[in-house]
């Protein structure tokens, strides 16, 4: 049956619905300008840095009695066995040590030990060394004796040099406060970091290769400033190893020279980026990425029913995902439990929905479904990039304090030496210990490969 309308009353009826549709969008837009005053331009992906007004910290819990509780060892102070010290002091008695109180002569009557924890200058120290020069008579020719613990022409000793290079790159101390302890100039510590670099040049191009036959990568980039403009700083790590590339890009080349052209096993994992999409090996996207974006749809609607239940169904079952891998269940049990949590993430993108931001996500997992389930398949690969991320915080400090690199030599040898420090760190060495070791060696004879000096039997 045909309808008929007054067209005054069609007009008024337009007008209403235009008024709606675009009361509609206002209420949106307050709330993401709401969210955004709060959390920050990249709403709950902005970094703490960025962010305009934090959260007051929360009061100071009580403090919970100390000791251990009741039925369980205790954890205090433990004493120093003098086979495991460091060094035995004796301390000589005052043989005119006085009474305090009534002044008399003090007789002794044996010693008791006293433990204490100590700490030695860092302070350099000028050597000066009388080396004996020998003489070949049949080749008249004079020989200097080369000095231990030293590198060839170098001012500094190994354990200057290391104990400099372990607290900028690895602690992440600032070059003037190294300076000022150790007491020499800036400009002197900046050229023994790049002799060190270019001692360790071809380094990250054999971790590079153990890294390419990792049975699970991880890949992160964060922003990283050279020269005062904009670049990035790539991480390509796995629990044994990192690799550190300062460039000034953050197109799909760098991952491209670091994968290569050829199948590699293993799986890779990482947030959504394009930049990784053409790595020649499987891809296992982030999931705290995606739980992400779930929170901020549910928080940008919340007065959306339909946004709300598929938060709440979603959300935990991403969760539950990141963590089945490391409860403690044997690996049949997590089997069956991943299979089931798969299927239910299935199922929750997979149901219909009418509301356009939970279409966006679902698209998300059924364009994507390749690459987002590979961790129920294998325990040893995690749903989540949380590896990746912790490695790249101390640069992520690095950044804030330093505000980049001062040239492109400064971030090819950051690098470098990062790359050295933190996979040597992995491995379970004593990093100053070992790299001093590695330099002594090198001090000795030149020639040698660094390599398999500082990862003997080395594998990814």
């Amino acid at each position: 049956m045909a309808l008929n309308f007054c067209s005054v009353c069609f007009e008024k009826q337009m007008t209403i619905d235009r008024l709606e549709q675009e009361n509609a969008r206002l209420r949106q837009k307050l709330r993401s300008e709401e969210r955004r005053g709060k959390e920050g331009f990249f709403l709950s992906s902005t970094p703490s840095s960025k962010l305009l007004v934090k959260i007051n910290t929360p009061a100071p819990i009580l403090r919970k009695p100390r000791g251990a509780r009741q039925g369980h060892q205790g954890s205090g102070r433990k004493l120093i066995e003098e086979t495991a010290a460091d060094r035995i002091i004796d301390i000589a008695a005052d043989p005119e040590c006085c009474c305090p109180l009534c002044h008399g002569i003090l007789e002794q009557k044996g010693s008791h030990s006293r433990h204490v924890i100590e700490s030695r200058s860092i302070r350099a120290e000028r050597e000066v060394y009388h080396l004996p020069k020998m003489y070949c008579p049949r080749c008249r020719k004079a020989y200097h004796t080369p000095l231990p613990g030293v590198l060839p022409r170098s001012l500094y000793g190994n354990a200057l040099i290391t104990t400099a290079v372990t607290m900028h790159y690895l602690h992440g101390i600032p070059m003037g406060r190294i300076c000022e302890q150790i007491g020499i100039g800036p400009g002197s510590l900046v050229e023994v970091f790049h002799r060190l670099s270019r001692l360790f040049e071809h380094v990250p191009q054999e971790l590079i290769e153990q890294y390419r036959t990792a049975p699970v990568k991880h890949a992160d980039e964060t922003g990283w400033r050279t020269e005062g403009k904009n670049g990035y700083a790539w991480l390509f790590a796995t629990p044994t190893l990192s690799i550190f590339q300062f460039r000034k890009t953050r197109s799909a080349e760098v991952p491209r020279a670091i994968f290569g052209q050829e199948p590699l096993p293993g799986t890779l994992v990482v947030d959504r980026y394009a930049g990784y999409n053409k790595v020649p090996c499987a891809i296992q996207y982030c999931y705290a990425h995606l739980l992400r974006e779930v929170e901020s749809l549910e928080q940008e609607f919340p007065d959306a029913a339909e946004v709300k239940a598929f938060a709440n169904t979603l959300a935990p079952l991403l969760a539950l995902a990141m963590g089945l891998r490391n409860q403690h269940i044997s690996d049949k049990q997590f089997s069956a439990a991943s299979a089931e949590v798969k299927a239910q993430i299935i199922a929750a993108v997979d149901s219909p929905a009418a509301h356009l931001g939970i279409r966006r996500i679902q698209n998300i997992f059924r364009d994507n479904a390749s690459r987002l389930y590979h961790w129920a398949a294998d325990r040893a690969i995690p749903a989540e990039n949380n590896l990746a991320e912790r490695d790249l915080r101390p640069t992520v400090i690095a950044r804030k304090v330093s505000f980049g690199s001062q040239s492109d030599a400064g971030a090819k040898t950051r690098g470098i030496l990062m790359s050295v420090l933190v996979t040597l760190k992995k491995r379970g060495f004593d990093v100053t210990t070992r790299l001093k070791e590695v330099l002594d060696e090198i001090a000795r004879n030149p020639t040698q490969n660094p390599f398999p000096l500082l990862f003997p039997g080395a594998g990814p």
